[in-house]
């Protein structure tokens, strides 16, 4: 989560009463979160197994309506409910521990009551710091001194993370806090054990200028509606061999098909703090049919086998099928069919059918001594984007936009296979990974050009910024999915003209006791399934 999300998220924050005199936690949150509550904190200092399940329902009620769910002092609890972070205080276990325990994409905040503590908590892990008590509490017995606004805003001052103000805070003075520098207000009491909890969790929104939710939206729970409603998104004005039928695609007759598989994995592939459901559903489609393209195969189908957490909503799957749908009408591509299933977490499993080039079909084997080995586009982009995501740093938009939203090279694919071009395979490995297959392939050796002057100028700031080596992102950097290809020089000449920001990597040689040559130190391939830092 970016800062300034992150301090929107904080802006009204719900903290769970534990009291049993009060309403039961689930309808505390639903309360909040119909008021417009932004982030929801689960407390219960009497906690036993038996609430697990309480946990779990506030936890998939909070993520149905995108608000962060946190959980109070218990790293541990954290973990096992998949919490989207911790609060910890100055006597339990430290941020540092909720940090390596729950990774790099965790909301992690500690309490800090006065400038003491401040000096002396190692906020490096921290995302946010809770201070107070701001007003006389009675919600929690050991309240320390009260600090007042002032005192609170000292301390915000001083913070080099965002401040969420606790304790005593009622409709009347959230105000107050954030005039003197607090990114949110922490409430309990006010809203739990007022008279009237609906009306006074709605004057404390409208103190946090928050927009109530008229409808809360729950987990889908029918898969046969579901499936209808997906239905919607295929793309129907592709005059493409196939006959829809209830369960299963009838396709007449394809002349040299190509077949293609991918996945797409929450955590491994994508993030959805990242990437809305919409940019997820296109890339999934983009990067099954980037195989289609390597192969010279125009996209006839595609099928989709779509895993289901209970923390998807069905509005939250019809934005992902609008993405998917966007995608195919992009690529020119029918929806065949596909099934829904419920699991842990968020996946699509695509299925692809092509139909290939009636004269030729590339392959990676296909290299040989004295071919130069060409990009059709710059390199490195994608994976420096993951890494600005990864670093919380929203300055490179260009380059979060390669990593999020790339695009399949059909349009190149068209030149070189006009040109009668033999060796070709699209580049999801990075530079190096995807050369050593075309190496390992063809009995070749490739020897590098020095791609340093190479780099995109965004990519060069960035490397700039985080001291990286600009041709080590681009040699290592992954999913940018432009082609990577092999011919002489003398057919690369021609291509040029028609593909201007292609360039040459390199040249194959006779095999010489190494695939790779000149290869910059410190290089590795593109490793999919690890997008923390």
């Amino acid at each position: 989560m970016f800062p300034e999300q992150l301090k929107e998220a904080l802006r009204f924050y719900f903290i769970t009463d534990d009291n049993p005199e009060a309403i039961s936690p689930l309808k505390q949150t639903r309360i909040a979160l119909q008021a417009g509550a932004t982030m929801v904190q689960y407390r219960n200092k009497a906690f036993e197994p038996h609430h697990y399940q309480e946990v779990e329902a506030i936890r998939t009620l909070c993520r149905c309506n995108d608000v962060p769910f946190i959980v109070n002092d218990d790293i541990v609890l954290a973990k096992a409910v998949e919490a989207d972070g911790v609060h910890v205080g100055q006597a339990d276990d430290s941020p540092m521990q909720a940090r390596i325990l729950l990774g790099d994409q965790a909301i992690i905040g500690v309490s800090v009551s006065n400038m003491d503590e401040l000096r002396n908590t190692d906020l490096t892990p921290c995302d946010y710091i809770g201070t107070g008590p701001v007003f006389a509490t009675a919600t929690k017995a050991d309240a320390k001194t009260v600090l007042g606004p002032a005192g609170m805003g000292e301390i915000a001052q001083a913070a080099p993370v965002p401040l969420v103000a606790i304790g005593g805070i009622k409709h009347t003075n959230a105000g107050d806090c954030f005039e003197h520098g607090a990114a949110g207000v922490a409430v309990i009491s006010s809203i739990t054990r007022a008279d009237h909890p609906q009306q006074a969790a709605l004057m404390i929104g409208r103190q946090c200028a928050c927009t109530p939710r008229k409808h809360l939206e729950s987990s889908w729970n029918d898969e046969f509606s579901l499936i209808k409603k997906l239905s919607e998104y295929a793309p129907s004005d592709f005059n493409h061999p196939m006959l829809l039928g209830d369960d299963a695609a009838l396709l007449h007759q394809i002349q040299r098909p190509v077949i293609t598989t991918d996945v797409q994995r929450e955590g491994v592939h994508f993030r959805s703090d990242w990437q809305t459901p919409a940019q997820i559903g296109f890339k999934a489609v983009t990067v099954t049919l980037s195989d289609l393209a390597a192969s010279y195969a125009a996209p006839v189908a595609l099928f989709i086998n779509l895993t289901l957490p209970n923390t998807i909503t069905d509005n939250t799957a019809e934005v992902l099928y609008s993405g998917v749908h966007q995608a195919l009408t992009h690529y020119g591509c029918a929806l065949g069919g596909g099934n829904i299933s419920t699991g842990s977490e968020l996946a699509l499993d695509l299925f692809a059918i092509g139909r290939g080039n009636p004269e030729l079909f590339p392959m990676r084997n296909a290299a040989r001594a004295g071919d130069g080995l060409y990009c059709t586009g710059q390199l490195g982009l994608a994976g420096a984007g993951l890494k600005a995501l990864q670093k919380k740093d929203n300055a490179f938009a260009g380059l979060i936009a390669k990593f999020k939203s790339p695009l399949a090279r059909f349009d190149a694919a068209e030149v070189l296979a006009r040109h009668n071009v033999r060796c070709v395979m699209d580049i999801s490995d990075g530079l190096a990974g995807d050369a050593a297959h075309i190496a390992e392939a063809s009995g070749v050796s490739i020897v590098f050009d020095d791609l340093s002057t190479k780099a995109n100028p965004e990519l060069t700031a960035f490397c700039r910024k985080y001291d990286y080596r600009p041709e080590k992102m681009i040699f290592s950097g992954g999913e940018d999915y432009e082609l990577l290809f092999a011919c002489p020089p003398a057919v690369f000449a021609q291509i040029k003209s028609a593909l201007p920001a292609a360039f040459q990597a390199g040249r194959c040689i006779e095999y010489d006791q190494k695939l790779l040559k000149n290869l910059p130190d410190g290089v590795a391939s593109w490793q999919h399934g690890k997008l923390s830092s």
